[in-house]
């Protein structure tokens, strides 16, 4: 028997409601700030990551999934969304239609990582790019809309953590500052730390096991050159004026090597270690980095599986996806051909039917209706068809008429409606 490979999961059943809430909720929120959806390729080019994401990243060295094409090409599946998606907007000249461009995606993404809850190898993200806004009104639009987002899911228990990096002015001298205080207690920290200290010097901030070095280690906002200073006073008075309640996080750097700016993550209380449920930040270069213009952007992604997680711990009621809502029941061969055209007709009256293609008695059927959770049933025999009529059964309550034929679509809907 073949079994699913590890890190990925079969999604169905009672699950399949959340992701259907979810992705309809991120739909419905991206248009009506007037994003417009975005489906990339689930592989592209490596050194699209390489250049975008970072070599020294940990995506990039320990996490992608990269293989050899059949025409030499080395090809990678898409870990993120944001590097694609800034691929398209240049390779399809979409800066012609004007700037600012709002585009959105869900879809999966895939890393090489120890599998656990909330982490997958094959994961989906909800994410969004503002592409063009050098204004902390960007800023603003993204943070507001990543809470508006949660608000419609129903979550409450999360909190949005801000900071400022800098930018590739007054990034320089904060870097010295954090290698003039690790160089005293590089004996002390991890070896991932020993080798970011040389590669990435921001990530030792980041890092879970020398957390209590990085609490006492210089902090970005004391290097902020004016204009990022400005620019993060003016995102976070936004905020406020907006009621988006945040914190501050002055060692919240992000994993991946072209934010710069403002960046900011989501946690959620119930999650435990694994607590982030999303994050993005402003990424001014990164568009000129892969060979477009110069676009001043930013974007958001949130982790789909973390979300279910979430929308679990919290008991967020989530309506289930009722695709069963009328069976249909024959006895007979003329019965049979009378039903397949009723179910026909209610299908096109946009009613969503089952209709019995199997050679079962009538309490069979019964039984796989319920089973079906289907909320009615219409039974056609023999007998009823020689009298133009059918039996409207009510599944849930076990209550039935006799209903004449001509009256069967109008009588469903009512009865659903009910």
């Amino acid at each position: 028997m073949y079994r699913k490979i590890k890190g990925t999961e079969d999604i169905y059943g009672e699950e399949i409601k959340y992701w259907y809430f979810i992705e309809n909720t991120a739909r419905e929120v991206s248009r009506i700030y007037g994003y417009e959806e975005i489906r990339t390729p689930i592989f592209e080019r490596t050194e699209l990551f390489v250049r975008s994401v970072g070599e020294e990243t940990d995506i990039v060295q320990k996490e992608m999934y990269t293989f050899e094409d059949k025409g030499g090409r080395s090809l990678t599946l898409r870990p993120e969304g944001t590097a694609p998606t800034i691929r398209a907007f240049v390779e399809n000249s979409m800066i012609a239609s004007g700037l600012p461009r709002r585009l959105f995606y869900i879809g999966p993404m895939f890393r090489y990582e120890r599998p656990q809850s909330g982490r997958q190898r094959q994961f989906h993200q909800f994410g969004i790019e503002l592409l063009g806004s050098s204004s902390p009104l960007g800023d603003a639009e993204a943070i507001m809309l990543a809470d508006n987002f949660l608000r419609k899911l129903g979550l409450v228990d999360y909190k949005i953590v801000i900071n400022s990096i800098g930018c590739e002015k007054c990034r320089p001298k904060y870097k010295e500052a954090l290698k003039e205080y690790y160089s005293n207690i590089l004996d002390k920290v991890c070896d991932d730390c020993k080798r970011r200290y040389e590669t990435n010097i921001l990530r030792l901030l980041d890092c879970k096991v020398d957390s209590s070095y990085a609490e006492n280690a210089p902090k970005m906002k004391d290097y902020l050159c004016t204009e990022c200073k400005s620019h993060y006073e003016e995102t976070k008075k936004l905020l406020e004026t907006l009621e988006v309640a945040y914190e501050e996080n002055f060692n919240l750097v992000r994993g991946l090597d072209y934010y710069n700016g403002i960046v900011f993550e989501i946690h959620h209380s119930r999650l435990g270690a694994q607590s982030a449920i999303g994050g993005g930040g402003r990424y001014d270069k990164l568009i000129e980095e892969i060979g477009g213009p110069k676009t001043p952007s930013l974007g958001f992604a949130m982790g789909i599986e973390r979300l279910i997680i979430a929308l679990k711990k919290e008991n967020v009621p989530v309506e289930e996806w009722r695709n069963n809502e009328v069976f249909i029941a024959h006895l007979g061969h003329e019965a049979k051909i009378e039903a397949i055209k009723i179910a026909e007709e209610l299908r096109k009256n946009e009613i969503s039917v089952v209709f019995n293609t199997m050679e079962r008695g009538l309490s069979a059927q019964l039984k796989h209706a319920a089973r079906l959770k289907c909320k009615l049933c219409i039974i056609v025999g023999e007998n009823e068809l020689e009298r133009d009529v059918v039996i409207l059964r009510n599944l849930e309550t076990g209550d039935q008429v006799e209903i004449e034929r001509t009256f069967i679509v109008g009588t469903a809907k009512e009865w659903l409606q009910d």
